[in-house]
Protein backbone atom coordinates (compact mmCIF):
# COMPACT_ATOMS: atom_id res chain seq x y z
CA UNK A 1 0.00 0.00 0.00
CA UNK A 2 1.01 3.55 -0.85
CA UNK A 3 1.87 5.48 1.97
CA UNK A 4 -0.36 8.80 2.15
CA UNK A 5 1.66 12.25 1.26
CA UNK A 6 0.37 16.04 2.42
CA UNK A 7 2.72 18.35 1.67
CA UNK A 8 2.08 21.76 2.56
CA UNK A 9 2.37 24.68 0.06
CA UNK A 10 3.31 28.00 1.86
CA UNK A 11 3.87 30.06 -1.15
CA UNK A 12 5.10 33.45 -0.39
CA UNK A 13 4.02 33.78 2.66
CA UNK A 14 5.22 33.80 6.29
CA UNK A 15 7.43 35.46 8.81
CA UNK A 16 9.92 34.58 11.05
CA UNK A 17 7.30 35.24 13.92
CA UNK A 18 4.92 32.98 11.77
CA UNK A 19 7.27 30.37 11.55
CA UNK A 20 7.57 30.18 15.50
CA UNK A 21 4.10 30.14 15.93
CA UNK A 22 3.46 27.75 13.31
CA UNK A 23 5.22 25.65 14.87
CA UNK A 24 4.55 26.17 18.44
CA UNK A 25 0.85 24.89 17.45
CA UNK A 26 2.42 21.70 16.11
CA UNK A 27 3.66 21.04 19.05
CA UNK A 28 1.02 22.14 21.20
CA UNK A 29 -0.93 19.00 19.77
CA UNK A 30 0.27 15.53 20.39
CA UNK A 31 -0.16 13.99 16.84
CA UNK A 32 0.87 10.66 16.22
CA UNK A 33 0.52 9.57 12.59
CA UNK A 34 1.53 6.16 11.79
CA UNK A 35 1.26 5.98 7.73
CA UNK A 36 1.43 9.90 5.97
CA UNK A 37 4.27 11.72 5.04
CA UNK A 38 4.31 15.25 5.71
CA UNK A 39 6.14 17.68 4.75
CA UNK A 40 5.90 21.39 4.61
CA UNK A 41 7.40 23.79 1.77
CA UNK A 42 7.97 27.08 2.77
CA UNK A 43 9.74 30.40 0.83
CA UNK A 44 13.40 29.69 0.60
CA UNK A 45 14.30 32.18 3.16
CA UNK A 46 12.78 30.04 6.32
CA UNK A 47 13.96 26.58 5.09
CA UNK A 48 17.02 26.57 7.61
CA UNK A 49 15.32 27.62 10.11
CA UNK A 50 12.47 25.32 9.99
CA UNK A 51 14.41 22.76 9.44
CA UNK A 52 15.91 22.71 12.63
CA UNK A 53 12.28 22.85 13.93
CA UNK A 54 10.69 20.01 12.55
CA UNK A 55 12.74 17.33 14.16
CA UNK A 56 10.32 15.10 16.50
CA UNK A 57 7.22 17.01 15.37
CA UNK A 58 4.40 15.73 13.36
CA UNK A 59 6.20 17.41 9.90
CA UNK A 60 7.97 14.74 8.37
CA UNK A 61 10.44 16.14 5.62
CA UNK A 62 11.36 19.64 4.50
CA UNK A 63 10.75 20.74 0.96
CA UNK A 64 11.14 23.55 -1.34
CA UNK A 65 9.22 25.51 -4.19
CA UNK A 66 11.05 26.06 -6.92
CA UNK A 67 14.88 25.18 -7.62
CA UNK A 68 17.14 26.56 -10.30
CA UNK A 69 17.50 24.34 -13.70
CA UNK A 70 21.33 25.00 -13.51
CA UNK A 71 23.56 22.89 -10.57
CA UNK A 72 25.17 26.69 -10.42
CA UNK A 73 26.96 29.31 -11.58
CA UNK A 74 25.91 33.41 -12.85
CA UNK A 75 22.36 33.19 -12.49
CA UNK A 76 21.68 35.77 -9.87
CA UNK A 77 18.37 35.12 -7.90
CA UNK A 78 18.70 31.62 -8.47
CA UNK A 79 18.78 28.71 -6.12
CA UNK A 80 20.70 25.58 -6.98
CA UNK A 81 19.32 21.70 -6.16
CA UNK A 82 22.23 21.18 -4.31
CA UNK A 83 21.71 24.49 -1.84
CA UNK A 84 18.69 22.83 -0.77
CA UNK A 85 19.90 19.38 -0.50
CA UNK A 86 22.38 21.30 2.17
CA UNK A 87 19.46 22.94 4.10
CA UNK A 88 17.79 19.51 4.56
CA UNK A 89 15.20 19.29 1.78
CA UNK A 90 14.12 16.22 0.81
CA UNK A 91 11.60 17.23 -1.61
CA UNK A 92 11.08 20.01 -4.18
CA UNK A 93 7.60 21.39 -6.34
CA UNK A 94 8.62 21.31 -9.62
CA UNK A 95 5.95 22.66 -12.79
CA UNK A 96 3.51 24.28 -9.85
CA UNK A 97 1.10 26.17 -12.54
CA UNK A 98 1.62 29.24 -10.85
CA UNK A 99 5.33 28.70 -12.37
CA UNK A 100 4.03 27.49 -15.67
CA UNK A 101 1.48 30.35 -16.20
CA UNK A 102 3.15 33.56 -14.24
CA UNK A 103 7.03 32.58 -14.77
CA UNK A 104 6.22 30.83 -18.64
CA UNK A 105 7.85 27.66 -17.08
CA UNK A 106 7.58 25.07 -20.35
CA UNK A 107 7.98 21.43 -19.84
CA UNK A 108 11.66 21.33 -21.36
CA UNK A 109 12.63 23.50 -18.53
CA UNK A 110 11.15 21.50 -15.70
CA UNK A 111 12.30 18.58 -16.94
CA UNK A 112 15.41 19.60 -16.50
CA UNK A 113 14.66 20.69 -12.95
CA UNK A 114 13.78 17.14 -12.52
CA UNK A 115 16.79 15.33 -13.67
CA UNK A 116 18.49 17.59 -11.27
CA UNK A 117 16.80 16.57 -8.73
CA UNK A 118 16.29 13.29 -8.83
CA UNK A 119 20.57 12.89 -10.11
CA UNK A 120 21.15 14.23 -6.52
CA UNK A 121 19.14 11.86 -4.53
CA UNK A 122 15.87 13.84 -3.89
CA UNK A 123 12.90 13.30 -4.51
CA UNK A 124 10.61 15.86 -6.77
CA UNK A 125 6.82 16.94 -6.97
CA UNK A 126 6.08 17.32 -10.53
CA UNK A 127 2.73 19.60 -10.41
CA UNK A 128 0.67 18.41 -13.69
CA UNK A 129 -2.92 20.46 -14.43
CA UNK A 130 -5.63 22.17 -17.13
CA UNK A 131 -6.47 25.67 -17.30
CA UNK A 132 -10.49 26.67 -16.86
CA UNK A 133 -10.41 26.33 -21.06
CA UNK A 134 -8.48 23.29 -21.61
CA UNK A 135 -11.01 21.65 -18.93
CA UNK A 136 -14.19 22.82 -20.50
CA UNK A 137 -12.88 21.75 -24.49
CA UNK A 138 -12.58 18.62 -23.05
CA UNK A 139 -8.78 18.66 -23.01
CA UNK A 140 -7.67 17.60 -19.22
CA UNK A 141 -6.92 13.93 -20.51
CA UNK A 142 -4.55 14.67 -23.32
CA UNK A 143 -2.59 18.39 -21.36
CA UNK A 144 -1.92 16.48 -18.00
CA UNK A 145 -0.73 13.52 -20.08
CA UNK A 146 1.69 15.59 -22.33
CA UNK A 147 3.12 17.38 -19.27
CA UNK A 148 3.48 14.02 -17.54
CA UNK A 149 4.89 12.00 -20.75
CA UNK A 150 7.89 15.08 -21.05
CA UNK A 151 9.50 14.20 -17.88
CA UNK A 152 8.75 10.61 -18.67
CA UNK A 153 10.67 10.82 -21.84
CA UNK A 154 13.74 13.03 -19.97
CA UNK A 155 14.35 10.83 -16.97
CA UNK A 156 14.39 7.28 -16.71
CA UNK A 157 11.09 6.32 -14.99
CA UNK A 158 13.24 4.05 -12.41
CA UNK A 159 14.14 6.95 -11.29
CA UNK A 160 10.86 8.54 -10.75
CA UNK A 161 9.76 5.95 -8.40
CA UNK A 162 10.32 7.96 -4.89
CA UNK A 163 8.64 11.31 -7.21
CA UNK A 164 5.46 12.24 -6.15
CA UNK A 165 2.76 13.64 -9.05
CA UNK A 166 0.75 16.22 -8.10
CA UNK A 167 -2.71 17.16 -10.27
CA UNK A 168 -3.37 20.58 -9.85
CA UNK A 169 -6.13 22.27 -12.36
CA UNK A 170 -5.03 25.54 -12.77
CA UNK A 171 -8.77 26.72 -12.08
CA UNK A 172 -8.99 25.44 -8.48
CA UNK A 173 -5.80 26.78 -7.19
CA UNK A 174 -6.91 29.67 -4.83
CA UNK A 175 -10.03 29.94 -6.39
CA UNK A 176 -12.42 27.76 -3.81
CA UNK A 177 -13.00 25.83 -6.22
CA UNK A 178 -12.25 22.11 -6.53
CA UNK A 179 -12.67 19.20 -8.46
CA UNK A 180 -15.26 16.62 -7.62
CA UNK A 181 -13.48 13.45 -6.32
CA UNK A 182 -14.89 11.49 -8.85
CA UNK A 183 -13.16 13.80 -11.49
CA UNK A 184 -10.04 13.61 -9.35
CA UNK A 185 -9.89 10.14 -9.17
CA UNK A 186 -10.22 9.94 -13.35
CA UNK A 187 -7.46 12.15 -13.81
CA UNK A 188 -5.66 10.22 -11.36
CA UNK A 189 -5.88 6.46 -12.70
CA UNK A 190 -4.84 8.20 -16.36
CA UNK A 191 -2.01 9.45 -15.35
CA UNK A 192 -1.26 6.10 -13.33
CA UNK A 193 -1.60 4.47 -16.68
CA UNK A 194 0.86 6.87 -18.57
CA UNK A 195 3.26 5.52 -15.73
CA UNK A 196 2.25 2.12 -16.02
CA UNK A 197 2.64 2.09 -19.78
CA UNK A 198 6.46 2.55 -19.20
CA UNK A 199 7.06 0.50 -16.13
CA UNK A 200 3.88 -1.43 -13.94
CA UNK A 201 5.96 -1.72 -10.64
CA UNK A 202 6.70 2.33 -10.78
CA UNK A 203 2.95 2.99 -11.54
CA UNK A 204 1.87 0.81 -8.79
CA UNK A 205 4.46 2.42 -6.32
CA UNK A 206 4.45 6.22 -7.48
CA UNK A 207 2.29 8.53 -5.56
CA UNK A 208 -0.69 10.64 -7.27
CA UNK A 209 -1.74 13.73 -5.13
CA UNK A 210 -4.66 16.28 -5.69
CA UNK A 211 -4.16 19.85 -4.90
CA UNK A 212 -6.36 22.32 -5.70
CA UNK A 213 -8.62 24.71 -3.02
CA UNK A 214 -8.26 21.05 -0.45
CA UNK A 215 -8.97 21.79 2.72
CA UNK A 216 -10.38 19.83 5.99
CA UNK A 217 -13.61 20.02 4.84
CA UNK A 218 -13.08 18.26 1.31
CA UNK A 219 -9.58 15.88 2.81
CA UNK A 220 -11.89 12.75 3.52
CA UNK A 221 -13.55 12.68 0.24
CA UNK A 222 -10.69 13.50 -1.49
CA UNK A 223 -8.09 10.88 0.16
CA UNK A 224 -10.76 8.26 -0.36
CA UNK A 225 -10.37 7.72 -3.88
CA UNK A 226 -8.61 4.73 -5.08
CA UNK A 227 -5.36 6.33 -6.91
CA UNK A 228 -5.56 9.98 -4.69
CA UNK A 229 -2.47 9.22 -2.68
CA UNK A 230 -3.00 12.55 -0.50
CA UNK A 231 -2.69 16.56 -1.42
CA UNK A 232 -0.64 19.46 -2.08
CA UNK A 233 -2.01 22.06 0.14
CA UNK A 234 -2.09 25.57 -0.13
CA UNK A 235 -4.01 28.18 2.00
CA UNK A 236 -5.18 25.51 4.27
CA UNK A 237 -1.46 24.52 5.19
CA UNK A 238 -1.10 28.12 6.41
CA UNK A 239 -3.31 27.25 9.64
CA UNK A 240 -1.65 24.98 11.97
CA UNK A 241 -4.64 23.19 13.23
CA UNK A 242 -6.18 22.75 9.63
CA UNK A 243 -3.18 21.41 8.49
CA UNK A 244 -2.73 19.14 11.20
CA UNK A 245 -6.58 17.93 10.84
CA UNK A 246 -5.85 17.01 6.95
CA UNK A 247 -2.73 14.88 8.34
CA UNK A 248 -5.09 13.08 10.81
CA UNK A 249 -7.46 12.48 7.59
CA UNK A 250 -5.11 11.64 5.46
CA UNK A 251 -3.87 9.16 8.29
CA UNK A 252 -7.32 7.21 9.27
CA UNK A 253 -8.10 7.03 5.27
CA UNK A 254 -4.88 5.25 4.76
CA UNK A 255 -5.43 2.46 7.52
CA UNK A 256 -9.26 1.96 7.13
Amino acid sequence: MRRKFVAGNWKMNGALEFCDEFMGAIFRETVELKTVESVICPPFVYLQKLGKMIANSAITSLGAQNVCAEPRGAFTGEVSASMLQELGCRYIIVGHSERRQIYSETDSLICEKVRLVVNLGMRPVICVGETLSERQSGQTESVVTQQLRSVLEAVPVEQLVDAVIAYEPVWAIGTGKTATPKEVQQTHAVLRRVVESRDAAVASKMRIVYGGSVSLANAAELFAEKDVDGGLIGGASLNPNEFLGILKVADQEHTC
